[in-house]
């Protein structure tokens, strides 16, 4: 066990950390407006739009990774890093928005309407009163996206394969280790991935619950 530890080669880990990263900060950037818009709207397309977001926690990995790899197969990002970072927004944009428009949604709507009354642009709104406002959903949607991109399996095997330094995430190793049966190595990385997980969500829980007792839920 000691001598597979000294021997263990962590770039599985690094390259999921690095993909997660790249993923959450996309995903943070794109949803931020679209959460907004959600929370706001009053528009007959907004269910349809919600609907959309909302498919990949419903869909089977294996069908979204089919149809953005049939999608990325005439743009050359299939078995890329780049492939991998644009097909996890896809898998992960829901763990992102939910929570963020959740987070809008709980705000008082008067503090958003003497905003606008002030002469406030809606930009100005969402960055300046909205975003300080929503700080625990902020956090729970950023590393839940994160959480969610370091764990994902069917879509990264279908989209990137195994290619070493490239695409072999974690979850891809440990798989390829319990084929062929290195359960000492399976066990080491698993392990790596639990503790990794749960300091993720305790992380969340302990901020959230800080912030109640303070008074930080707006």
């Amino acid at each position: 066990m000691l001598e597979t530890i000294k021997t263990l080669d962590l770039t599985p880990f690094i390259l999921s950390f690095k993909l997660a990263g790249i993923t959450t900060l996309i995903l943070f950037l794109f949803s931020l407006p679209l959460a907004w818009y959600l929370s706001q709207s009053k528009s007959k397309t907004k269910p349809f739009i919600e609907a959309i977001t909302a498919l990949p926690i419903v869909l089977p990995p294996s069908v979204l990774g089919f149809y953005i790899l049939i999608l990325f197969s005439h743009i050359d990002l299939n078995f890329t890093f780049t492939g991998l970072v644009v097909a996890s927004c896809f898998y992960s944009l829901p763990f992102m928005v939910q929570p963020l428009q959740g987070g809008f949604e709980s705000l008082n709507k008067n503090m958003i309407e003497a905003s606008y009354i002030s002469g406030k642009s809606k930009l100005t709104t969402l960055l300046k009163v909205a975003l300080p406002n929503i700080k625990p959903a902020l956090l729970t949607a950023m590393i839940i996206t994160f959480a969610h991109t370091v764990g994902e399996f069917g879509v990264v095997l279908i989209i990137g394969g195994s290619i070493e330094n490239e695409t072999k995430v974690a979850s891809i190793a440990i798989y390829e280790m319990i084929e062929i049966m290195d359960y000492t190595t399976a066990h080491i990385y698993s392990a790596i991935m639990i503790i990794i997980s749960f300091l993720v969500l305790l992380s969340v829980y302990i901020f959230n619950h800080t912030q109640k007792k303070i008074g930080g839920f707006k």
